[in-house]
């Protein structure tokens, strides 16, 4: 659930983004981003783990600034992708100063002990190199769709749910077999 209301901006301003103005999109994801980091940290999330939350933020406010002072920019055309790079630089960042964005919101998630735990520690480097791949994935998939088939909504409906749903299902489930072969190799 963490990650779903991390993300809950990236996904609002996806759906606004392509039924409405991108002017719109891009302040609605400055005040939901901005209310979800609030909301966050009010409720003692520490900065680790809303790295998300933050990079969404510095998007928005860029993307909402740039929007309002050149509304007729071609940029416009390709605000999806451009979203999904972000998302896979933050997440590849994240990787590359050994601060995996993953690994705040898991620290939520379990007891205290386990977060030094080097097994801890590497599942949640996989874990953002599948967001941060499938990110990358979406971008250039979604830049090469819109020059060639710009048209081609169901397409690039897919690519964007497949762009979050791909990393949501492993991330649910790559952390229950790390477990399950600790059990085992334990038990051996």
């Amino acid at each position: 659930m963490n990650y779903l209301r991390s993300f809950l901006p990236w996904i609002v301003f996806a759906v606004i983004a392509t039924q409405f103005d991108w002017r719109y999109s891009g302040l609605a994801g400055v005040v939901l981003s901005a209310g979800v980091l609030i909301w966050e940290r009010r409720n003692g999330r520490a900065w680790d783990s809303v790295v998300i939350e933050l990079s969404a933020l510095g998007f928005f406010v860029l993307l909402a600034g740039f929007a309002f002072a050149f509304p007729d920019s071609a940029v416009r055309d390709q605000v999806d992708p451009l979203s999904s790079a972000w998302l896979a630089l933050t997440a590849w960042l994240s990787i590359a100063i050994k601060k995996p964005f993953t690994l705040g919101i898991a620290r939520t998630m379990v007891p205290r002990e386990l977060w030094d735990n080097p097994v801890f520690r590497r599942t949640n480097v996989i874990i953002t190199a599948v967001w941060a791949a499938s990110f990358t994935v979406h971008a250039i998939a979604g830049a090469v769709l819109l020059a060639f088939a710009p048209h081609a909504t169901v397409a690039l409906i897919t690519i964007k749910v497949l762009g979050f749903a791909v990393p949501i299902v492993f991330t649910i489930r790559y952390p229950k077999i790390v477990r399950a072969r600790a059990t085992v190799h334990t038990a051996q």
